[in-house]
């Protein structure tokens, strides 16, 4: 059985206990799209096990849109991991200089929030003078080393037309609160970090009524 630490051990003390040594990678796959790499690590007690496969993708953004009716702005589109058609909310990768993929080396060619805004307008049309930053989180800390940056727009309002890539089929469709809560729980609204999103806003609106 493990020793329960006690809490005042010093977190650099408790780091170099737990940390892994990456011995060796090998990057099977490296290209404009994606760093898939396969990896042997040494533990804390010494031994070396393998294989560990990790990735590398863009940082992105999640925006909870809500316009001036208090309806949600959702996209409807093909996700080809589970191979169907899901609701979710606007998002999208954060730009970076070099036009690739992935990575998290500083050579982000726009910040987050301005991401956030560039998104909603692409996928939806809408735009927002009310925004809320509710977290920035790894998006999957087992095996990729990206970043979620999660927002709030409220009272959105329509100045355009959609403005897609090239790669990306959507519509968009308005959501009350209830529909997508309805939706989580059949499990017809199937993005992780969408859900989280979703919960902190309501936690967020709930806090600024009680206040």
């Amino acid at each position: 059985m493990s020793d329960i630490k006690n809490k005042n051990t010093a977190p650099a003390e408790e780091e170099d206990a737990l940390a892994w040594e990456e011995v060796s990678t090998e990057h099977i796959v490296q290209d404009a799209w994606i760093d898939f790499r396969k990896s042997a690590y040494r533990f804390p007690d010494g031994k070396i096990y393998e294989p560990f496969y990790t990735y590398s993708r863009r940082d992105y953004v999640v925006i909870v849109a809500s316009d001036t009716d208090g309806n949600y702005l959702c996209v409807r589109q093909f996700r080809q991991g589970t191979r169907k058609v899901t609701t979710e909310f606007p998002a999208g990768g954060i730009e970076r200089k070099d036009g690739r993929e992935y990575g998290s080396d500083g050579l982000s060619a726009e910040d987050a929030l301005a991401a956030a805004k560039r998104e909603l307008l692409e996928e939806t049309g809408y735009v927002s003078d009310e925004w809320q930053h509710l977290l920035t989180v790894p998006s999957n800390a087992t095996i990729s080393d990206n970043y979620a940056h999660l927002f709030a727009a409220e009272n959105c309002r329509k100045v355009s037309g959609q403005s897609l890539d090239e790669m990306e089929f959507l519509n968009v469709e308005k959501c009350s609160a209830q529909q997508i809560e309805g939706m989580i729980a059949e499990g017809g609204f199937p993005q992780a970090m969408h859900i989280t999103a979703w919960l902190l806003e309501c936690r967020r609106k709930a806090g600024c009524r009680e206040r």
